[in-house]
């Protein structure tokens, strides 16, 4: 396929990428047509997944507006994808001007983006890199330029670490995160689960290995040990669309039945 002007060199063409594919199901247009192949494939098996990625999103607003509301004003966004409505620095900044947030991914096309549409706002920047190779991340001079580690930080693994297999060790990489941020700041997760929609969230799940960040669910019960020793705030680790819902006496009842968690924990 003729490469878009917004891809560069090292943009693989040939294989699906889990955040290109992801920015098709919340309808964007950065991804191609392998992309779109494998997402429609996913949503034969799972027809609901732009629903949860929507819900994904949603809880990702509702953790950054809270605790931006307490005063925490730096935020990394660790496995960002690509940018789409409704981003970190738009709920941040719409709170407290003066919020500062680094949105961190591996994904050429994800970093490429983010950096266009980022540009001028200098409270804001994009770094490429491993989200399991923190100790980087975090000394990244964009990303130093804005976060102050002596301050309270908020840290988002939003549908990210159901990509790091049990051998890549995630509570221990939870915890090296941990170990460099201040007291006071937070983490937040969400995390895919076989509990709720067994069936179809394994059959999309065997899809994944085609790409290169195949799908590891965990139940409940391991998506909370993630978070170590850390102090889960309330309401817990809970069914994604049940983490603080904007209007809790309309959540659709079909969020008893949400195939992932989402918790956040404070440090220190």
């Amino acid at each position: 396929m003729e490469r878009p002007t917004w891809a560069s060199a090292d943009v693989d063409l040939d294989r699906p990428s889990v955040a290109r594919v992801y920015d098709y199901y919340l309808g964007g247009s950065h991804n191609f047509a392998v992309d779109r192949e494998f997402a429609e494939k996913v949503l034969q098996a799972m027809p609901n997944v732009p629903r949860l990625a929507r819900e994904n999103r949603a809880f990702l607003r509702r953790a950054v507006r809270d605790l931006c509301t307490d005063g925490i004003d730096q935020f990394v966004d660790l496995g960002s994808g690509i940018p789409t409505e409704g981003n970190v620095h738009e709920v941040a900044q719409e709170i407290n001007p003066e919020a500062r947030v680094v949105y961190v991914d591996w994904d050429p096309v994800a970093a490429a983006h983010g950096q266009s549409i980022l540009a001028g706002n200098d409270r804001t920047a994009v770094v490429r890199a491993d989200l399991r190779e923190p100790e980087s991340v975090f000394t990244d001079s964009q990303l130093t330029r804005l976060i102050d580690p002596s301050k309270p930080t908020v840290v988002l693994l939003i549908a990210v670490l159901h990509f790091v297999p049990d051998d890549q060790h995630p509570i221990e990489l939870i915890g090296r995160i941990a170990s460099l941020l201040a007291p006071g700041s937070y983490l937040a997760i969400s995390h895919a689960s076989p509990e709720g929609q067994p069936s179809e969230l394994g059959k999309a799940a065997a899809l994944y290995t085609q790409t290169a960040s195949p799908v590891t669910t965990r139940s409940q019960t391991e998506i909370a040990a993630l978070f170590g020793g850390l102090d889960i705030i309330e309401p817990g680790v809970v069914q994604t669309p049940l983490w603080r819902p904007d209007f809790p006496d309309e959540v659709d009842p079909e969020a008893q039945t949400y195939p992932g968690f989402a918790g956040v924990a404070r440090i220190g």
